[in-house]
């Protein structure tokens, strides 16, 4: 029985990676970390023939096997560690077919450790375009290997892909140079140490920082001759090896690959001096931005209204539907209202993905990255931080990992420390609320005044980490060597199968990340706010009966009753004037009195349900904690959701979806709970001071336990992310304490 096949993917960033293994593996698809390590690691299924199924593991981008970042030595580990649990029957090597000779250094050097490889050249569909010619045949036995020609765009040659890692067996595992020519002497005396060794792997061992621990401990064993080199002279044999490596591949393209450039076509150099530009390039930059966060905000209103509406209509049923009891209680005010504060936000964060996504699958990202080298420079950082701030949009704990693909100690230091001031994906919801509560629905030059200061609140991140990178620049002494290179990948219309990947993936990641600490949270917020030992607590039926009978109701429950008859007169009115009278008039006022009766005892429920709730556990501890918030503008309950929300940020509305809904039976959705909450004085508790103070602390604060952690294990130090906790958390008081003061 043919036993399943595992298969590593490996390759060169741009090469269309990525759309390789989704097409072989569809949704078959999970997402980790490697061992020990958080590098993402993509594993995936291909089914083949007779039941056969091959297992691949989707490696980190790489463009040789002389790495230089934590990310890319994984990659080389893996290939290395015959004994690893993933340790490939099969690498398949992905390359561009326009840059085919710089893809195959990396080929090579996995022939060299002796593993079969099958080298895949996809984007075969611009072949034309680009007047590029290619004799497979001859290539193949050229290089002794099997070859794919594959499209991903097009959906071809995938189905000749899968024959051949099936037949994989047939696939030489031979060396294509022989590494010694570098340096005969020095492999000769290795050879001694170690004769039953392969000399290549040795080679790559000694010369990378690689995790490969039975080799380690026996080098100090050998003889000490062949292990006199610096790092200068081993940097200088990489070198040497480098140019053996490419008069091979020279003398195999020579007569298998040709370019027409009279017959290429195309406007990359125009679009690029456009989009690079010192000054447009920026501007453009802007405006897509504008336009994203305006889409964002036109086409998620339906599909948030919808979900919003539904979730209290599900609350509701719950409450109608099961038995009164503290199981209801938990499902209708804690479980659903918790849940609900986040799913509610899904169009808008999948959109967001959804953009990001088009931007990465066309190629105007590395443009990006390019253009803002550029504004890095003078703050202390290069080119290469910009793909952790930008990944920062998403979620930080992903971006602080992704700074290790940058070789300075002080600049990597300098990124993680800043990148938590980028607007990430958990802020949205916060964001998103508290806008729709607080800012108008006005226009500016056909651009919302809403996407407006969603966009502000982005720049503000951005301001933040420049400067605080500036800050940092100055004062950390620490040597460092800058240079940036970038690959600028060619134009192409985005894959919507490889979109459609991502925003499913990234959303059912931060939903499900998200929701797992909701649910628990929300939880502990409906036990603590449906629970208490004071008097006031126990008693709070009648304390409140008897205050209503003396005092009569709220100034709140007043303005509520008011609203809700004003609101049922206009409704009658119209169902008058289209019955043309034939409603008697003593039956409008007897419906006018039942509904006045019925809100009376709504509201005095209301009342008798808020008294409870500040006289809760929860509602003691927010009381504890709003000296320190009410400067701010906040009462006890935005406090409790300040805290809370230090697990995750979007657990924020989370919070107070659930404190809200404890022990109120009115069918509300969030939002309205919270544009009705009204301070002591009957003024909004969100109004425009502070809204805009809310929006600065999230913009600030660090509010992130997670990113702390992630930080810690980056550094292998609490010292930065304390610092990080204690500076971002001081500044996100300060802003948020005087944008309250002055706006108020």
């Amino acid at each position: 029985m043919v036993k399943d096949i595992k298969v590593a993917l490996i390759g060169n960033p741009n090469t269309g990676k990525t759309s390789v293994f989704n097409r072989l593996t569809g949704l078959n698809q999970k997402v980790g970390n490697y061992p020990g390590i958080t590098v993402e690691k993509k594993q995936g299924i291909c089914k083949l023939s007779r039941g056969v199924k091959a297992h691949i593991t989707d490696l980190p981008g790489t463009y040789s096997l002389n790495t230089t970042s934590l990310d890319e030595s994984v990659a080389v580990e893996l290939l290395l560690n015959r004994n690893a649990p993933d340790h490939p029957d099969l690498a398949i090597v992905v390359t561009d077919v326009e840059n085919l000779k710089r893809n195959l250094l990396l080929y090579t050097q996995i022939r060299d450790l002796k593993i079969p490889a099958l080298l895949v050249i996809n984007m075969a569909d611009r072949m034309s375009r680009k007047g590029i010619s290619l004799d497979v045949e001859a290539l193949e036995k050229k290089l002794n290997t099997r070859i794919a020609l594959v499209s991903t765009r097009k959906n071809t040659g995938i189905d000749a892909l899968k024959k051949l890692i099936e037949n994989y067996r047939a696939i030489p595992a031979s060396p294509c140079v022989d590494i010694s020519k570098i340096d005969p002497p020095y492999f000769d005396r290795l050879a001694k140490a170690f004769p039953k060794e392969d000399q290549y792997k040795l080679w790559v061992v000694i010369t990378q920082d690689v995790n490969f621990t039975r080799l380690q401990k026996e080098l100090p064993e050998i003889d000490p001759s062949f292990r006199i080199k610096s790092k200068n002279d081993l940097k200088r044999l990489q070198h040497k090896e480098t140019i053996l490596r490419y008069q091979f591949i020279n003398a195999v393209l020579k007569d298998t690959y040709t370019v027409d450039w009279l017959a290429a076509k195309g406007l990359r150099g125009t679009l690029d001096r456009i989009l690079t530009h010192k000054v447009y390039g920026y501007l453009i930059f802007l405006l897509i931005l504008l336009a994203i966060f305006q889409a964002i905000y036109d086409w998620s209103e339906v599909p948030m209204d919808f979900i919003d509406a539904h979730f209290a209509l599900a609350s509701e049923w719950i409450k109608d539907s099961f038995p009164p009891g503290m199981f209801t209680d938990l499902l209708a005010e804690g479980v659903i209202a918790g849940i609900g504060g986040i799913v509610i936000f899904i169009p808008q964060i999948a959109f967001l993905f959804f953009f990001i996504a088009l931007l990465e699958e066309s190629g105007y990202m590395s443009r990006v990255v390019f253009l803002m080298d550029r504004l890095m420079r003078p703050f202390g950082l290069s080119g290469k931080s910009v793909v952790p701030l930008m990944s920062g949009t998403a979620c930080a704990i992903p971006a602080v990992m992704a700074t290790r693909n940058i070789e300075s100690w002080k600049e990597r230091l300098i990124t993680i420390l800043v990148t938590p001031f980028m607007t990430c994906s958990a802020r949205l919801p916060v964001y998103l609320i508290i806008i729709s509560l607080v800012i108008p629905q006005g226009r500016f030059m056909g651009l919302g005044y809403q996407a407006l200061t969603l966009m502000s609140l982005y720049l503000i991140g951005v301001l933040a980490a420049l400067i605080s990178a500036a800050i940092l620049n100055r004062i950390l002494k620490i040597p460092t060597r800058n240079f940036f290179v970038v690959e600028m990948p060619t134009y192409k219309l985005p894959l919507w199968k490889n979109v459609v990947f991502t925003v499913i993936e990234k959303t059912k990641s931060f939903v499900f990340g998200a929701g797992k600490i909701i649910l628990a949270i929300s939880i502990v917020l409906w036990f603590l706010g449906s629970h208490g030992f004071s008097e006031e607590f126990l008693n709070a039926d009648s304390i409140v009966t008897e205050r209503i009978a003396e005092e009569g109701l709220s100034e709140n429950s007043k303005a509520f009753i008011a609203d809700k008859i004003q609101e049922y007169q206009s409704t009658l009115r119209v169902g008058l004037r289209k019955s043309e009278g034939t409603v008697a008039l003593t039956d409008v006022q007897d419906s006018l009195d039942l509904l006045q009766r019925e809100l009376e005892v709504r509201a005095i429920n209301q009342e008798i349900a808020s008294f409870r709730l500040e006289h809760s556990l929860i509602g003691q501890m927010g009381r504890g904690i709003e000296p320190l918030v009410r400067p701010l503008g906040y009462d006890w309950k935005l406090g409790i959701a300040l805290i809370t929300s230090f697990a995750a940020r979007e657990v924020f509305v989370g919070t107070l979806a659930t404190i809200y809904s404890v022990g109120s039976d009115e069918e509300e959705t969030i939002k309205n709970r919270m544009a009705a909450e009204r301070r002591a004085d009957d003024t909004p508790l969100f109004n425009l001071a502070s809204g805009i103070s809310l929006l600065l602390f999230y913009a600030f604060a660090m509010q992130c336990m997670s990113t702390l952690a992630i930080v810690k294990r980056e550094t292998n130090s609490w010292r930065w992310p304390m610092l990080q906790l204690v500076f971002m958390t001081g500044i996100a008081y300060l802003f948020a304490l005087g944008a309250y003061q002055i706006l108020s």
